[in-house]
């Protein structure tokens, strides 16, 4: 070992410790530097350790590994995550994301462990997005432990980070239960059967299973229906290859119900980022045949919604465009937050951003109850 090693604000008890080791005064000042090459012949001639410095380093902590060997093996640590990000482009983004936050350095602490991570990373997004399973399956099936994948888990933080990406958004999330549960969803992951759930309205519903029956007797009396993810797994909706409708938000779907009642066509309320529940319903309306249209809100949170639908499912725009924008004069509140692309039409964000003005469904009920009769 040679060289000099400079501390920055050495306290008054290292200053007076490298002092008693190399016998004279370590000088004044801030910083302390100390040349390794002097340490090395203070210690051969003591006799505390006759082959210098580099063998008392290594009784003491062991092999230190050169600069050059570590930065190998952090190298192959995430060559994982390239080969990754090769066959799915779309994850790039994610994996700078890693890179500027030193996420995988963080949560591991060593290249060993890291390698470990981003091995069992690569492993479940493999299987996403999914057509539906539960977390603790995922978990189960991909790392052998079903709280592998558990809300705090290293893997949990570095997966969910792609899951997010995977659904259009940024990869950091906000924090909230709600948003890992939806950005769960959004790739087809759900944390139980039972609490996601999706509402509909006039689904014919066939007999021949107990959620048939169920949405039969619902749309015989004109009544809102919840179906939980669990209901759809044995489920026939009659439907065939009719149109869907899809809403965002449920006072479409109830003010359907008040002034149609039984006489309402199907519909589907997506109740903000949809759930796997909603996502499970359409497409196995689509498997019966079903076509879509889909009306949101005419805001960024609404424009993100329906890309996330559009991501799952082929849909057409209802009274959901540009010129339906537009051509809307009701006066809605002022358009805030971060802008979105809406791929279905390029034309609607400029003439959001040139309006300015957000339009929530309730403004446009008499419109699309008129479709609905």
């Amino acid at each position: 070992m040679s060289g000099v090693v400079t501390l920055g604000t050495a306290t008054h008890d290292q200053r007076r410790a490298v002092e008693r080791l190399l016998g004279r005064r370590a000088g004044t000042g801030t910083s302390l530097s100390v040349s390794l090459d002097e340490v090395d012949a203070v210690l051969r001639r003591s006799g505390a350790a006759p082959d210098g410095l580099a063998d008392a380093a290594r009784l003491l902590i062991g092999t230190v590994p050169s600069r050059a060997a570590e930065a190998a093996a952090w190298s192959a640590a995430f060559s994982p995550l390239d080969e990754l990000v090769a066959r799915r482009p779309l994850l790039a983004t994610w994996r700078a994301w890693l890179d500027s936050t030193g996420m995988v350095r963080r949560l591991a602490a060593d290249p060993e462990n890291a390698s470990a991570l981003v091995t069992a990373a690569v492993r479940v997004l493999a299987e996403l997005p999914s057509k539906g399973i539960a977390l603790g399956r995922l978990a189960a099936e991909t790392t052998g432990d079903a709280h592998g994948l558990d809300d705090g888990c290293p893997l949990a933080t570095i997966v969910l980070s792609a899951v997010r990406v995977l659904r259009g958004s940024p990869p950091g999330g906000d924090g909230t239960a709600g948003e890992r549960r939806t950005s769960w969803a959004a790739v087809g992951v759900h944390r139980d059967e039972l609490s996601s759930s999706v509402l509909c309205l006039g689904l014919p519903g066939e007999v021949d299973t107990v959620t048939g029956r169920i949405l039969a007797l619902a749309k015989e009396s004109g009544e809102p229906c919840v179906l939980t993810l669990r209901q759809l797994s044995a489920a026939r909706f009659g439907v065939g290859a009719g149109i869907v409708s899809v809403c965002e938000n449920p006072i479409v779907l109830a003010s359907a119900a008040d002034e149609l009642g039984p006489g309402c066509p199907p519909l589907v309320c997506v109740n903000g980022q949809p759930s796997a529940a909603v996502l499970r319903l359409l497409d196995l309306l689509a498997a019966e045949g079903a076509t879509f249209r889909y009306h949101g809100d005419f805001d960024w949170g609404g424009i993100r919604i329906a890309n996330t639908l559009r991501g799952r499912i082929s849909w057409e725009p209802w009274r959901f465009d540009a010129a339906a924008y537009s051509s809307t004069t009701v006066a809605g509140g002022p358009l805030t937050g971060r802008v979105a692309d809406a791929t279905w039409d390029p034309e609607l964000r400029p003439t959001l951003e040139r309006r300015g003005v957000r339009i929530e469904e309730e403004l446009v009920l008499p419109a699309l109850l008129r479709d609905l009769r």
